[in-house]
């Protein structure tokens, strides 16, 4: 099958060539050749670096840690309806349910960003850069799962137009790009990702409120005891970390996301440094907020730090965006403070901000635009140690 998808695109390939009829369509010929196979394209010039990996392995290789979130989405979709609608299903009655659900957004979310993709190519004359898979692979993961498709359509033209092609397309932008895209949602149709109403592709009419929301909810009570006294869903610390709770489709299953961080850590496509500095931050940030409790009617100030690393969306934010290279920081010192920054900043925006108890989202935007300056701090340090050795 697929040498003869090969021979159908060597025969053609003049056509799209300099020259050929179909000249200007270049990149969306290049797009599909090398989705399909392996480039034969070598470097035209120095410095010529030889390296076993290349930009579509390093996409793939994320998209495949993607995969075990969207299989456990799935089957949680369906468990979540299942227990709305007060009915039993088996694992995998409700892993088809969910896949059901998830299937139009995830074609949705290509198909708009592959639109916007090629024409920002064909207009440019530059190559497809494969980082749109990544992504339309990102976007669906941190929607719920009974958003409108059309939202989804006009939140991915967002990120991808405003979020990564006004700044000249991929290693350009200054924030990420499914980031933004769930971010226009938050803004633009509140009722739809607000964070303090349960996300369940459930009857019409059924609602509840997330475990960030019920202690933002109250003021002077703690947020452990009111977590407990939930009899519609059970928010334990061990519940909230295998992720049988309602939520985005890919943020509430930690294990899995622990074990995608271990994957993309060993094969050196995200630093280490980022997620250890937002580790720290969001431990230490936690920790204050607990000193000061007693002194404070905020509820939110009770929550443990282990419970704030289990809640929400901390730890996919933290391995999918945070540590995103284009985005962030890219010396080693710069990492840690943007990984600390992260961490802290969410807690603060979790406990202090009342209209908004999940504080990952906005925490990456803030050190997103920070990141380089960040690193120019720590270069000119850097260059300042250099100067008084030699002074």
């Amino acid at each position: 099958m697929l040498s003869f998808l090969l021979k159908i695109l060597d025969k053609y390939r003049d056509k799209f060539e300099k020259g050929g009829a179909l000249e200007s369509l270049h990149p969306v010929y290049e797009a599909t050749d090398t989705i399909l196979f392996s480039t034969d394209e070598v470097t035209q010039s120095g410095p010529h670096i030889r390296d076993s990996i290349d930009t579509k392995r390093v996409m793939i290789l994320v998209v495949i840690s993607l995969l075990p979130l969207y299989i456990f989405g799935s089957i949680n979709i369906g468990y979540q309806n299942a227990v709305a609608s007060m009915i039993e299903r088996t694992g995998f009655q409700n892993f088809w349910f969910g896949l059901n659900q998830i299937l139009p957004i995830i074609a949705v979310t290509f198909a708009s960003g592959a639109f916007w993709e090629l024409l920002f190519a064909i207009v440019r004359k530059h190559p497809v850069s494969e980082g749109f898979l990544v992504t339309c692979a990102l976007i669906p993961l941190t929607m719920p799962p009974a958003i409108p498709l059309w939202q989804i359509v006009i939140a991915t033209s967002f990120g991808i137009v405003i979020g990564k092609e006004i700044f000249g397309g991929v290693g350009m932008n200054i924030f990420n790009p499914a980031l933004l895209a769930r971010v226009f949602i938050f803004f633009t149709y509140p009722t739809k990702i607000s964070g303090d109403k349960v996300w369940v592709a459930g009857p019409d009419g059924y609602s509840g409120a997330t475990a960030l929301s019920i202690p933002a909810s109250e003021l002077g009570q703690n947020a452990l005891s009111m977590l407990n006294s939930v009899t519609q869903f059970d928010y334990s610390w061990w519940n909230l970390f295998w992720g049988w709770v309602p939520g985005s489709i890919g943020e509430t299953n930690k294990l899995l996301i622990i074990f995608a961080a271990i994957f993309l850590i060993y094969i050196k496509i995200i630093n280490w440094r980022v997620i250890f500095g937002a580790l720290i931050g969001l431990v230490s940030m936690a920790l204050i907020t607990n000193l000061f409790s007693p002194f404070s009617t905020n509820s939110m100030f009770t929550i443990p730090p282990h419970y704030h690393l289990v809640m929400g969306s901390f730890l996919f934010g933290t391995v999918f965006m945070a540590t995103e290279p284009v985005t962030g920081c890219h010396t080693n010192q710069g990492r840690w403070v943007y990984g600390i920054l992260f961490g802290s900043l969410t807690v603060i925006i979790r406990s202090i901000n009342p209209a908004y108890p999940e504080g990952v989202m906005l925490s990456i935007l803030f050190v997103n635009a920070f990141a380089a300056l960040i690193d120019w701090f720590v270069i000119q340090s850097n260059i300042n140690r250099r100067k008084a050795r030699h002074a």
